[in-house]
């Protein structure tokens, strides 16, 4: 690739339009250009006549033609950037910051730094986030993993003392020793839930590694083995059972709520964890191969700003 996509490589050799849309077409269509829409590769490029209106980066595909079915693309179809009217090299930059932000980047960060409205760089950051999810059916995580809970969200007061856990949502994550991360909002920390969420997620010949909570102990037994540790005692490693990596993945997360967002209501925040989690799974690759990575789940994902608002 003739760039790195950082951010200082966006803002000077691609902040052209047509540079970002090469790169983009150079990621997505590197064994040449496909339709997004039914995969033929027999593609036409259509010339750009400023005269007739005809943009660039425009194709017609020959199949689609023939069946009589909307045939012209371009890069953006069928991604998190089609209908968009921001320009590309904006979306690059974008990217580039929230994939090389250990902490993440608050929406208002991004409308200073890419010159763009609030409300565009909102949903924008929205819009990357969902692209980032993990896909829903994957393979079960195996070898030891560390399962823990949380709560996130903002600290409600009455009368001037602390109200302990209201408005705050919980959180489940799971971290695979040396590997992958997997986060979930839940309804509520008990048996059921935390059954649900390791059942679904955790192969059994997995060994589990918790903390004292009681309701793991009927699903630990579905395990390879369940080990813990006593955090009410101080002890917090034994060996080598811990729950430190996914404490450690939690204080990430945590950094990154409190101190950028400041606050992520209980209906966006899996889109939030979505973005912790990629980073956190990409986190031994240098910020161009992350960004990369990105780019390259973005494809068959769209979100209208109506879906984002729920």
């Amino acid at each position: 690739m003739k760039n790195k996509l950082t951010l200082k490589g966006l803002a000077h050799s691609e902040a052209k339009e047509r540079e970002a849309r090469e790169t983009l077409e150079q990621m997505r269509w590197a064994n040449g250009v496909a339709c997004p829409r039914c995969g033929s590769t027999d593609i036409v490029k259509i010339e750009p006549n400023k005269e007739k209106k005809i943009r660039e980066g425009l194709y017609r595909c020959k199949d689609c033609r023939r069946a009589k079915r909307s045939n012209q693309f371009s890069v953006t179809v069928g991604t998190i950037f089609e209908d968009s009217h921001i320009p590309l090299h904006i979306w690059l930059q974008a990217i580039s910051l929230l994939c090389s932000s250990k902490k993440g980047m608050s929406a208002h960060q991004l409308h200073r730094q890419l010159g763009i409205t609030y409300k565009s760089a909102w949903f924008m950051a929205h819009r990357i986030r969902y692209a980032m999810a993990q896909p829903p059916i994957q393979r079960k995580m195996k070898g030891v993993i560390e399962a823990d809970e949380t709560y996130v969200g903002g600290k409600s007061r009455r009368l001037g003392q602390l109200t302990g856990l209201e408005n705050k949502t919980p959180v489940v994550a799971l971290v695979q020793r040396n590997g992958r991360v997997r986060s979930f909002v839940v309804e509520t920390v008990s048996a059921s839930t935390l059954k649900k969420v390791l059942l679904e997620n955790v192969h059994p010949s997995s060994h589990l590694m918790t903390d004292e909570l009681q309701s793991y102990k009927e699903t630990g037994k579905r395990f390879a083995s369940h080990q813990t540790v006593t955090h009410s005692k101080y002890e917090y490693v034994r060996g080598d059972v811990t729950t430190n990596a996914v404490e450690g993945y939690f204080g990430l997360l945590k950094r990154g709520i409190n101190g950028v967002y400041h606050h992520v209501s209980k209906e966006h925040l899996h889109r939030y964890l979505s973005e912790f989690d990629f980073r956190y799974n990409h986190r031994k690759v240098d910020d161009h191969e992350r960004t990369v990575a990105a780019i390259a789940k973005f494809e068959g994902k769209r979100l209208t700003y109506k879906d984002s608002l729920g």
